[in-house]
């Protein structure tokens, strides 16, 4: 299968530049410790699809608000998988179980549209492959138009109040932020907490798995 399309004809997708974020722009490699990824990304799929009005969550549950398929394949894929499994509706597994595949489902995504490229990189006998942007400037802006508008105390929209919160709930926005006052990290943590209601229950169900996941490497 080969790569299609062009970096600059796509429309950005908020797992997509989340995946920008968690990685460095020019060798691919990942800000993220394993789980808080994956997660990330797992949460990212699941605000497409609420951005697409196919799901939302309350109260630690995801509800199924339109069964017609996306588009999109990656978001067609996780609907139907929420469709087949109607007696699953705990945010919680969810997210647990779209990060098992999250990373190469996201990164396939976005190397078929010209977005990434794929690498081999060889360490201890073993090659891996890594996915590093075809474009730093693209892969950089999310990072840096973030950055920005929170070290300068601004409004963000729905697509950025977004990035932000996963940024936040998987404790990128330590490095993001990083030299930046103290009210930075205030402002934005206040625009996460200000957003809406089924965000919200979203992030917080992303904290809750990362932290267990956590929990349990330390204790294992």
């Amino acid at each position: 299968m080969r790569a299609i399309g062009t970096a600059a004809a796509v429309t950005p997708r908020i797992t997509d530049e989340f995946f920008y974020m968690a990685h460095d722009d020019q060798t691919g490699q990942p800000r993220l410790f394993d789980r808080a990824l994956a997660s990330g990304l797992a949460a990212g799929l699941l605000i497409e699809l609420y951005y697409e009005r196919r799901i939302t969550f309350e109260h630690g549950k995801i509800d199924v608000l339109q069964p017609l398929p996306p588009r999109d394949w990656l978001q067609h894929l996780v609907l139907d998988r929420l469709i087949a499994q109607p007696q699953h509706t705990d945010t919680r597994t969810w997210l647990a179980f779209l990060a098992t595949t999250a990373y190469e489902q996201v990164a396939t995504r976005m190397w078929q549209v010209g977005l990434l490229q794929q690498q081999q990189v060889s360490r201890l006998w073993r090659q891996r492959t890594v996915y590093v942007p075809t474009d730093i400037n693209t892969a950089a802006w999310s990072w840096a138009r973030l950055s920005q508008q929170v070290r300068n105390y601004r409004q963000l929209d729905h697509f950025d109040i977004a990035l932000a919160g996963l940024t936040l709930h998987t404790q990128l926005d330590t490095a993001l932020l990083d030299g930046a006052p103290n009210s930075a990290q205030m402002h934005l943590r206040h625009l996460v907490d200000q957003s809406w209601l089924p965000l919200r229950d979203l992030l917080a169900d992303l904290s809750s798995v990362i932290g267990a996941g956590v929990l349990s490497h330390r204790t294992s």
